[in-house]
Parts: structure tokens; sequence; C-alpha cells
């Protein structure tokens, strides 16, 4: 998407056979499932198939452009692979234009191989970005979890703590401090979520710059540069790219 790009339910005229839109997008959310670089784009157009307009159909197809531009890239889920959990989680204050939500995004990864991820609108308006950012760590604690939980069924224990990164000093304060103020109360249900994780030694957080926060890319419209610079992290795998 074009950077900063922030779409809307009223600018733009209506298309006139919005079926067209509707099953453009039925596609690339299938796609989603094996290209995390085009989560956040298809999240956002996803928001207006109920009444889709110019504007959002022009950016569905700049996504199909860049699509077509790397038709074989997919996800490498590599057979020599440490299998340790960490996860990268980001939020975007107050992003969406028309209800003040926040979006939360974050990228679990298996080694070196990202096995999950998720772009999502938060279900209440956050009075802060540190508010938005721990709402985020609680998602990503909630999938580490479980996570763990299914390779344990899998007959792989996990004697470490996963790891979750974060952007937000504020909110890797929250989760640390076990004394609870008058300002966390709105967020108290997130913050024994995370601390119970801390506390039984499952879970170790950790800050990490924004510039190299991977989960900017799901959660944001970003700069070509920023962009492919965060989707090389990835390591997605290009099968048409020379050997």
């Amino acid at each position: 998407m074009e950077e900063n790009l922030k779409l809307n339910n009223i600018d733009g005229n209506l298309l006139n056979n919005p079926a067209s839109y509707r099953r453009l997008i039925g596609r690339l959310i299938y796609l989603t499932v094996t290209r995390p670089d085009i989560l956040f784009a298809v999240n956002i157009l996803s928001q207006f198939m109920h009444q889709p307009r110019q504007p959002h159909m022009k950016a569905a197809t700049r996504l199909v452009h860049y699509l077509k531009g790397s038709p074989g890239q997919g996800i490498l889920l590599s057979s020599h692979n440490e299998l340790k959990l960490q996860a990268f989680c980001d939020s975007d204050w107050a992003s969406c234009p028309m209800t003040r939500r926040s979006t939360t995004g974050y990228c679990v990864f298996l080694g070196t191989s990202p096995i999950s991820w998720k772009t999502k609108k938060q279900p209440t308006v956050s009075r802060s970005s540190s508010e938005a950012e721990y709402r985020a760590m609680a998602v990503a604690t909630c999938e580490l979890q479980w996570l763990r939980y299914l390779l344990q069924d899998l007959g792989i224990s996990h004697s470490f703590p996963s790891t979750l990164y974060c952007d937000n000093k504020a909110a890797i304060y929250i989760a640390a401090n076990p004394v609870y103020h008058e300002l966390t109360k709105h967020i108290e249900i997130d913050c024994h979520v995370v601390r119970e994780r801390i506390h039984d030694g499952t879970l170790r957080t950790a800050f990490l710059p924004s510039r190299d926060q991977i989960g900017d890319i799901f959660t944001k419209a970003l700069g070509k540069e920023t962009f492919l610079r965060l989707k090389s992290k990835l390591n997605l795998l290009d099968i048409h790219a020379p050997t």
C-alpha cells in the first residue's frame, strides 16, 4: 500500500460492480495463508467489502501488481531449525480514521521460520499508545502459549521461555511491574495474562528498536525501503530467484 495511506468509507465514488471487488479480496484473504507480507493490506481492504469505492479498488489493484511481480514467494520451513519460539508484536495507535481503534499485529517464529501471524483491529479504543502496545503484547502472549501447548502435544517440550519483542518501553515496564496503578486498571485483564506467563517462566519480554520491529509490517503502510527491509526479516523464499 502507499505509505501512510488512510482509506475510509466516505471518499470516492461507489463501484458499479462491487461483486468483482469482493471476489478479489476473498482470493487475497486466502493467499495470506502463505504470504504474510500482504496481510496488513488485505486486512484494511477487507473492511470495505460492504460498500467498496474507487480508492479501495485502486489500492487492491496496486496489491495485485505487487503480487504479479513476486509470484514465487512463500514460506520456507527449514528441516534444520532450532525449535525455539519467539514473537514480534506491535500496534498502530488510533490508526483507524473512522473509529480511532488501534491495529494489533504480531508474527511468531519457530526458529527462523514464521509459523503464525495476525493483523486485527482492537475491539476497544485505547487511550494511549502504551495501552495499545500492551493489548498487542497480551494477544501475542496467548498465541505463544497456545503454540507451546501444541508443540508439547507433538512431544516437543520447551524448558526455556519464549521471547516476546516489543518496541514500547512503557508497555514492557507495565508487564514487569507487579504493582497495579490507577492508570492500568482498564487493562487489568491483559496485565494478568502477560504477567502470569512471565512469573511462571514461560515468557520473557525484550525491547527491540522500532527500526528492527518486524511487527511494523503488520500494522501500518510503510515506505518501499522500510517494507523491503522488514520483509527480508520474515525469511520468505522466492523459488524463482537465481541460485
